[in-house]
């Protein structure tokens, strides 16, 4: 398919004061985030509004999914004050919803649990009344590091699927399709109070049926909401774009699980599991009230 973007993928070019701000900020705390290493098309929008979402563990990813842009190869160790360095860029930036993901690391015993639990434990003690969102990664099945994780008091724990089953060895050769539904289950059962998330991309050679098909399997763990946004090929390397999904199939999408029951989605093309999550996450709090 041609690389060309349709029209409504037309966005602002970011402010670079703004962006140039928030690169400096990071990177004198010695973080990274997802929206630059996966090459999110909605950084600007995020830099420029003040926030983002922190990569942990890191930047250099064990495993080999054809989808990511972020950087893939061996690990470096584990910077230990990395949860204060979170800490003290939330406080900078004055966030009221904190959003953290990592790199898979199959390289370390728990995956970088525990890691997770003690970012979300200083978070705490920064501010007890901060709502924290995690996006972790499938921790090779351990339901160990999932309890530590679900145990550690976030407010949303979301583990993305990205795409349906008959795509995984494809897209994510090293995952598990399963598994990964089993750790949204995982976190559900040790507190029904989390609220759980998943994501999935469209235009890697799905079908309608097959999507349908996934929002079934995670409503079937109780998750409460769910991202579907359209996937763009970082490089002419990764998995190419089979089709770009029009609007109103986005918005059929976004009905239907509504329908099914989940709580909130965000269903559009430039939709990403942690951009505007606190609004997703607001706006299904407050239809449960």
């Amino acid at each position: 398919m041609s690389g060309r973007l349709p029209p409504w993928f037309k966005k602002q070019v970011p402010e670079p004061r703004a962006m140039a701000g928030m690169r400096a900020l990071v990177g004198g705390l010695h973080l990274h985030t997802i929206c630059e290493s996966a090459l999110c098309p909605n950084v600007g929008d995020c830099f420029s509004r003040g926030t983002a979402t922190f990569l942990l563990l890191g930047d250099t990813c064990t495993r080999n999914c054809t989808f990511c842009a972020v950087k893939k190869g061996v690990p470096g160790p584990v910077d230990e004050d990395e949860p204060d360095h979170v800490a003290e860029a939330v406080r900078e930036m004055g966030l009221r919803h904190v959003v953290m993901t990592s790199v898979t690391r199959d390289d370390l015993p728990d995956g970088g649990a525990r890691h997770f639990a003690r970012a979300i434990g200083r978070l705490r003690m920064e501010d007890a009344s901060l709502t924290i969102e995690v996006l972790v990664p499938d921790f090779a099945g351990s339901a160990e590091a999932v309890a530590v994780v679900a145990d550690a008091g976030a407010d949303i724990v979301n583990h993305n699927l990205e795409t349906v089953p008959r795509l995984y060895r494809e897209v994510r050769p090293k995952a598990d399709y399963l598994r990964s539904v089993e750790l949204l289950r995982g976190v559900k059962q040790r507190s029904d109070r989390t609220v759980t998330k998943s994501g999935l991309m469209v235009g890697l050679g799905e079908t309608r049926d097959e999507m349908l098909q996934v929002m079934v399997d995670l409503r079937g763990v109780g998750c409460d909401l769910l991202t579907i946004g359209q996937y763009l090929a970082p490089s002419v390397g990764h998995h190419p774009v089979v089709r770009f999904v029009p609007p109103d199939e986005f918005e059929e999408y976004g009905r239907m699980g509504r329908e099914m029951g989940f709580r909130g989605v965000a269903s559009a093309p430039l939709v990403r599991s942690s951009f505007d999550a606190a609004r997703l996450y607001a706006e299904a709090v407050a239809g449960q009230e």
